[in-house]
């Protein structure tokens, strides 16, 4: 009779451990493409009746409008701020009514910058709604005031530069240098290595084809996109 029990008991164990891996398996799934999920905050509520898939919450029905409003009232009420938004109700074309909504939000305490946007799905006749986290990044300036030249070197063993005295050019490069991102995550290698001379400041420039350029200076690194008029700006060869 024991043994009979330790039987039925073994069984209901393995098929709750079975249960469980599904189940888990099936959320994991679920939630794989998203960045965050709103379920996991109190502070970020769920409009009723989204379901979610894979990298975003679905609805039958064209119901945006109701979900732009509902997260501009309850947002604000649970200590977020509006950073920008934007929405099909201020185009007056009525045929764009299905591209729908986007925001971005921010709060205390919160690591990054949440976005929210939603749009009509005709085909599918749903409404899609997606759920974004992102960093945030600040972009420190190096360069208070352009000076009335700069020097570039090809590469780092070069002893002569080519110097460009003009106003508007030296501004753009000055520009780009001051709004790329501050950056102090892993340095990842360049093939290739210049030096532009601004003022009293040298600052290393790591390139390569179509990857990110790093910044280097005495104030830290910063880290751009490889800008094509940035490359036509420096006459440096990707």
């Amino acid at each position: 009779m024991k043994k009979r029990n330790w039987l039925i008991f073994g069984s209901i164990l393995v098929l709750f451990a079975v249960t469980l891996f599904v189940y888990q398996k099936i959320t994991d799934n679920t939630y794989r493409g998203m960045t965050i999920i709103p379920e996991k905050h109190e502070d970020i509520p769920l409009f009723k009746g989204l379901e979610p898939t894979e990298n975003e919450y679905v609805l039958d029905g064209n119901r945006w409008i109701n979900i732009y409003e509902f997260y501009l009232k309850e947002l604000p009420r649970l200590g977020w701020e509006m950073e920008y938004e934007g929405s099909a109700l201020n185009d007056n074309e009525r045929d764009n009514d299905w591209s729908g909504f986007h925001s971005g939000w921010r709060k205390e305490g919160f690591d990054g910058e949440l976005s929210i946007s939603a749009h009509y799905n005709q085909y599918e006749e749903q409404t899609e709604v997606t759920f974004d986290k992102t960093p945030i990044y600040d972009s420190t300036n190096w360069i208070s005031q352009a000076p009335e030249s700069i020097c570039i070197y090809q590469s780092l063993s070069d002893e002569k530069c080519s110097e460009i005295k003009d106003e508007g050019k030296v501004q753009k490069i000055v520009g780009f240098i001051n709004d790329a991102i501050d950056w102090k995550e892993e340095v990842l290698p360049r093939e290739k290595s210049s030096v532009i001379n601004i003022g009293d400041m040298d600052i290393k420039v790591h390139y390569e084809a179509e990857k990110e350029i790093y910044f280097q200076s005495e104030n830290g690194t910063k880290l751009m996109k490889p800008e094509p008029d940035f490359f036509k700006l420096t006459n440096l060869s990707r």
